[in-house]
């Protein structure tokens, strides 16, 4: 009897990330009839979620080499490697090295208002490719992915925290990486920051955070990542910082969607 030609076998793994992956195309396109996709600075119908419509895109300012290796502030100008800007020579940050994705301009500034007060969360993803691209070295060199901590306040009126939706598919990036969302605690309702020189920030967070005593064993000896949304001074950042490394961490370094950059800097 003539045995028929039947296809290979599909190892059961295989079989069920078929069905995984039907099932999220299924589920994206549910959501795109339901809820059609907009772009995330300006509402305007795109093709899928995640996209940037042509104009929002035209006026976003990626940051890339070259930089400061510290702090990650671009040069207008080639440099030698390592090279560092005027403030980190003046005076080195804790974090060893600071990297974002793009420049706190209109475009940037619009469309993070919109993630962290308007609920417009279908951004993170396309923000967390960004960030990946801007950092992915330092995703690689990290134990634990720190998002910057809201206080408990703030928490509560505003439902989430943006910090930590970014920080939790980068976490997921990470080779070696994990999520540590409890890592850092805010224990003073710190002011709103906006209209603030660079000391009054610096003052506003001195001593707004603290290692939870729970997770004091986790920071011990451990290459840390902070992933916030804007890089203005960096006051938070150090703040941050500074707190880890006096709880023992070996290193920390920060991730940030966008920073403001000084015209002429």
């Amino acid at each position: 009897m003539k045995v028929p030609n039947l296809p290979p076998a599909v190892p059961p793994g295989e079989e069920m990330d078929a069905l995984l992956a039907t099932g999220r195309r299924q589920l994206t396109a549910l959501v795109d009839a339901v809820l059609p996709p907009l772009c995330p600075g300006c509402s305007m119908p795109v093709g899928k979620q995640g996209l940037v419509c042509g104009v929002c895109w035209s006026r976003l300012s990626f940051i890339a080499e070259p930089l400061c290796s510290a702090c990650g502030l671009p040069f207008a100008y080639e440099v030698a490697e390592e090279s560092l800007c005027g403030a980190c020579l003046r005076q080195m940050p804790s974090c060893q090295r600071t990297r974002s994705a793009v420049q706190y301009n209109d475009a940037s500034r619009e469309m993070i208002l919109r993630f962290k007060h308007a609920d417009h969360l279908h951004a993170a993803p396309i923000f967390c490719e960004w960030m990946y691209r801007a950092g992915r070295s330092l995703l690689e060199d990290c134990d634990l992915v720190v998002p910057v901590p809201l206080h408990r306040w703030r928490l509560f009126h505003r439902r989430y925290n943006q910090a930590a939706l970014l920080a939790r598919p980068l976490a997921a990036k990470a080779p070696r990486g994990h999520l540590a969302v409890d890592l850092l605690e805010r224990t003073r309702r710190t002011a709103s920051q906006g209209q603030m020189t660079p000391s009054e920030r610096q003052r506003n967070v001195r001593g707004a955070f603290t290692v939870r005593p729970s997770a004091r064993h986790r920071v011990s000896g451990a290459n840390l990542l902070l992933v916030d949304d804007v890089y203005t001074t960096g006051a938070t950042l150090e703040a941050c910082a500074r707190t880890l490394l006096r709880a023992g961490a070996a290193r920390v370094e920060a991730l940030t969607l966008a920073r403001v950059v000084k015209t002429g800097a």
